[in-house]
C-alpha cells in the first residue's frame, strides 16, 4: 500500500457513513448480544482464547454480524480475508484460498475467511468453499440474514456452529446513540447536539431494534438540522419523525420473515390467542403480503386445527375469502380480521389426524377385502352373496344400528378420536356408545373361546425379555423427570444454564443438546463424580465440554469465581437440579447461594423426590396372614421412619419447599407434586438390605426399625422372622409397582 491509497482509505474512512464509523472495534464497546457475548459465554471465550471454529452469524439487519466479525479480525492472531457474497465470486474464493495456503507455508498463520452476506453464494460457489473448511485451510465465518439451515449448504452449516443475533432491545439502542453523542473522533462529540428524549424515544421505537437505522436517522437529523445562534443543533420530536418517518419491517415474501410470520401467525391461531393472531395478521398485510396466501393457511387451519370443534368455523372462513375477492383492499381487511378472529376464539380440534392414521395403516398393512355385507349388491349379488345380511340404518330407532363397517383384520380398531371442545364434546359420548355396542356385536358369535391360560407359560427367552422391560422401568422414569424439568425450565440454544447436581450427568448432557451455543455448568458432590463426567466430555469439542465444578450448592458463588479463570463471574438464565435439596439441613441457604447467581428474572427448576410421600413396605404385601399386634407394630415403626423431626430428608414436605424457596428470595414460587409409578423387581438382596444390618453411620435398616420398642412393644426375633419369611414368600422375584411422589419447584429470581 503506498501513500495514495493509505490517504485514499482515511478519505473513505473518514466519509463513511455514520453507521459504518461508528461500528465497535473491541468486544467491551460491542452494545447488546448477551446472550452469545456475555460473560462466560462460549463465542466471548473462543474469541479471547483465539480458538475460533467455523462460525455461522444469522439474524436481521443492524444486530451486529458484520461488526463481531471487524471485532474478531481485530483480536485475532490469523489471517484476515473479507468477502462479500453480492460481489464475489468463484474466482475471489481461489485467491482467497491460495493466500491462506501461503500464509500457511510461509509463516503457519491460520486465516480467518468472512463472507459477508453468505446465503447470496449459490450452490456452485459454496461448494468451492467446502473442502478448504473442511480441511482447515480456512476458518469460515459467515452473516447472514436468511436461515443458515435453508439458505446455505447444508454441508458448511454441519462444519460450522449458528449463532443466532437478535434485534437488539431499546436500552441497547439508547446507548448506542448516547456512545455516538459522545465519540469526539467518529461521532458526534464535538458538535453541541441537543437531542430531546421525545426524539430518543421515537428514533429507537421506529428503528425496531436495528442499530444501523437508528444511526442513519440520527445523522440524516442532525447533518440536516442548521445550529440555532449558540451553534447548538436541536433534533426535537418533529425532526425526529421527517428523518424516519416509517418503521422498517424485516419481510421477504421469499425468506424466513415469511415463513417465520406465518407460523407465528398459525401458532397463535392454535393457542387461542386473537391479540397476538391480529398482530401477526397486521404485520403481514403491512409488509403487503399476498391476502390471499393468508386465507389459504386459514382454510387449512379450518381443516387441521378447528374440525368438528366448530363445523363452522370452514364455511366462515370461505365465506371472508369469497367476501375479498368481491371487496378487495383496503375494505377487504374486514373479512381478513373477521376469519382471523372467528379461527382464534373457536374451540379447538385435530382429530381430523385420523384420516392419516388410517392412510398409515393402509400403507402399513395388507390390503383388507371388503366384507360381504358391504358389498354392491347390484351387480352380483344373487350369485356371490354380496350385500348379504347388511342391515339398513333407516330401518332402525335414531337411524342407527350396531354392525361392523371395517374389514375383519381391522376389526375395533380406532381412528377418529373426538376432543372435548365444542361440537366434539356432544358427540364424544355418542361415538364411543356406539363403538361399544359395535363391539359386543362383533364379539357375540365368539362366546364360546377357549379362556383356557395354558399359553400364558413363558419360555425362557420370553422370561428374559419381560425381565429386561421391566428392570428398566427405573430408567424411563427418569428419563420421564428429565423431560419434566426442561419442559418446565424452557431452555434456549444460547442461554447459560446450571445444574445443580450432575451426578451421572442426566440433566447436564441434555442441557448442553438444548444450549449449544450458551454454555453448560454442573456441580459435582466429590473429585471421583467429576472425574467420570469429565471423561464423559472428552466426545464433546472442547469449547462445548460443560465447566464441572466440585462442592456444595451452599458455597455456589465462591465455587462459580474460582472457576471463572480470571473472567467477569458469569450469571445464569436457568438452573435445574435433581435431588438438590433433599438430604441437606439448610435448604434455604442452598436456595440463596444459588439465586446469587441467576439473572434477574432467571428461571430455577428443581425435580425433588419427597421421601416423606414415598412408597411403605407394609403396602406391598397381604398383612392379614400376620396378627394383629405384629401389624399394628410395623404401621407404627415404618411411619416413625418418615416423622423423624431431626432427619433433613423426612422432616419436609410440598408446603415447606415452597414455604423455603419464597424465604429465599426467589418469586413467582409454584410447586407441582406429581406420583410417579415405576415397575421395580424384588431380588433377594434387597430383601437382605431391608432385614439386615446396617452399615456404621447409616440410616437404620427397615428391620432395625421393627425392634425399636414403640407404643405397640417390639417385635422379637421370631416375629421378624416371620415378617420375613412373608416378604420372601410374596415379593420374592415378582414385579411391584413402587410409588413415589416428585415436587417440580419453578420459580424466578
Amino acid at each position: 500500500m503506498d501513500l495514495f491509497d493509505h490517504a485514499r482509505e482515511r478519505q473513505i474512512e473518514k466519509e463513511a457513513p455514520l453507521a459504518a464509523r461508528m461500528r465497535p472495534r473491541t468486544l467491551d464497546q460491542f452494545v447488546g448480544q448477551a446472550h452469545i457475548i456475555g460473560p462466560g459465554r462460549l463465542l466471548r471465550r473462543a474469541i479471547q482464547a483465539d480458538q475460533l471454529s467455523s462460525l455461522i452469524f444469522y439474524g436481521p439487519p443492524g444486530t451486529g454480524k458484520t461488526t463481531l466479525a471487524r471485532i474478531i479480525a481485530n483480536t485475532t492472531n490469523a489471517h484476515f480475508i473479507a468477502l462479500n457474497a453480492v460481489l464475489s465470486g468463484v474466482k475471489d474464493i481461489r485467491e482467497a484460498i491460495a493466500t491462506a495456503n501461503d500464509q500457511r507455508g510461509m509463516f503457519g498463520r491460520k486465516t480467518i475467511l468472512f463472507i459477508d452476506e453468505v446465503h447470496r453464494f449459490n450452490k456452485a460457489q459454496q461448494d468451492a468453499l467446502l473442502p478448504h473448511v473442511e480441511n482447515g485451510t480456512v476458518i469460515l465465518i459467515g452473516a447472514t440474514t436468511e436461515n443458515p439451515y435453508f439458505e446455505v449448504n447444508k454441508a458448511l452449516v454441519s462444519r460450522s456452529r449458528i449463532f443466532q443475533l437478535r434485534s437488539l432491545d431499546e436500552n441497547d439502542l439508547r446507548n448506542i446513540v448516547r456512545q455516538t453523542l459522545a465519540d469526539p473522533e467518529r461521532g458526534y462529540g464535538k458538535l453541541k447536539v441537543n437531542l430531546t428524549e421525545e426524539a430518543l424515544d421515537h428514533l429507537v421505537n421506529v428503528a425496531n431494534g436495528d442499530a444501523r437505522a437508528v444511526l442513519n436517522a440520527l445523522e440524516l437529523a442532525v447533518e440536516t438540522t442548521p445550529p440555532d445562534d449558540y451553534g447548538l443543533i436541536n433534533v426535537t420530536v418533529g425532526v425526529a419523525e421527517e428523518s424516519i418517518q416509517r418503521r422498517a419491517v424485516l419481510y421477504d415474501k421469499d425468506g424466513d420473515a415469511h415463513f417465520d410470520t406465518i407460523s407465528a401467525f398459525i401458532k397463535s391461531l392454535r393457542g387461542s390467542d386473537p391479540d397476538a393472531a391480529l398482530y401477526w395478521l397486521a404485520r403481514m398485510v403491512y409488509a403487503g403480503e399476498d391476502p390471499r396466501f393468508i386465507f389459504r393457511r386459514m382454510l387449512i387451519f379450518a381443516g387441521e386445527d378447528v374440525g368438528l370443534a366448530d363445523p363452522q368455523a370452514l364455511p366462515v372462513v370461505i365465506a371472508a375469502a369469497q367476501a375479498f375477492d368481491y371487496v378487495g383492499l383496503p375494505e377487504g381487511r374486514y373479512h381478513l380480521g373477521t376469519a382471523c378472529l372467528y379461527l382464534a376464539t373457536a374451540p379447538k380440534s385435530n382429530s381430523v389426524m385420523g384420516f392419516f392414521d388410517a392412510l398409515a395403516a393402509i400403507e402399513r398393512e395388507r390390503e383388507a377385502e371388503v366384507p360381504d355385507h358391504l358389498k354392491d349388491a347390484n351387480r352380483d349379488g344373487a350369485d356371490f352373496g354380496h350385500g348379504a345380511g347388511y342391515l339398513y340404518p333407516h330401518a332402525y330407532r335414531d337411524h342407527w344400528v350396531a354392525q361392523q363397517y371395517l374389514p375383519e383384520g381391522l376389526q375395533g380398531r380406532v381412528f377418529f378420536q373426538p376432543s372435548q371442545q365444542g361440537y366434539e364434546a356432544t358427540i364424544q359420548h355418542q361415538v364411543a356408545r356406539r363403538r361399544e355396542e359395535q363391539l359386543a356385536s362383533m364379539l357375540e358369535p365368539n362366546l364360546s373361546l377357549d379362556w383356557s391360560v395354558a399359553n400364558l407359560a413363558a419360555g425362557p427367552s420370553a422370561q428374559s425379555r419381560w425381565l429386561q422391560r421391566t428392570l428398566s422401568s427405573v430408567g424411563t422414569q427418569l428419563g420421564q423427570v428429565r423431560d419434566r424439568v426442561f419442559a418446565l425450565a424452557q431452555v434456549e440454544r444460547h442461554e447459560l444454564v446450571f445444574d445443580l447436581n450432575a451426578g451421572s450427568g442426566l440433566l447436564t448432557w441434555e442441557a448442553v443438546r438444548r444450549a449449544p451455543a450458551g454454555g453448560v455448568w454442573a456441580l459435582t458432590a466429590d473429585e471421583r463424580t467429576a472425574k467420570a463426567l469429565s471423561q464423559q466430555a472428552q466426545n464433546l469439542e472442547a469449547l462445548t465440554r460443560p465447566v464441572i465444578v466440585v462442592g456444595v450448592v451452599t458455597a455456589l458463588p465462591e465455587l462459580v469465581a474460582q472457576y471463572s479463570a480470571g473472567d467477569a463471574t458469569p450469571t445464569f438464565e436457568v438452573m435445574v437440579g435433581r435431588n438438590v435439596l433433599t438430604q441437606l439441613s439448610d435448604k434455604q441457604a442452598a436456595l440463596e447461594q444459588a439465586g446469587r447467581l441467576l439473572k434477574p428474572d432467571g428461571r430455577l427448576v428443581l425435580a425433588e423426590v419427597i421421601p416423606k410421600h414415598t412408597q411403605r413396605l407394609r403396602h406391598l404385601i397381604d398383612l392379614s396372614r400376620l396378627p394383629a399386634e405384629i401389624v399394628a407394630q410395623m404401621i407404627t415403626a415404618e411411619e416413625a421412619i418418615y416423622t423423624t423431626a431431626d432427619d433433613p430428608m423426612v422432616n419436609w414436605d410440598e408446603a415447606d419447599l415452597r414455604h423455603i424457596a419464597t424465604q429465599a428470595g426467589l418469586r413467582e414460587v409454584t410447586v407441582v407434586v406429581e406420583p410417579v409409578t415405576a415397575e421395580w423387581r424384588v431380588e433377594p438382596a434387597q430383601i437382605e438390605r431391608w432385614f439386615g444390618a446396617s452399615a456404621p453411620g447409616q440410616r437404620p435398616t427397615f428391620a432395625e426399625r421393627l425392634r425399636q420398642p414403640t407404643s405397640h412393644g417390639s417385635l422379637s426375633e421370631s416375629d421378624l422372622a416371620q415378617v420375613k419369611y412373608l416378604f420372601e414368600q410374596q415379593l420374592l422375584h415378582q414385579t411391584v409397582p413402587w410409588q413415589t411422589t416428585i415436587a417440580y419447584l419453578v420459580a424466578r429470581r
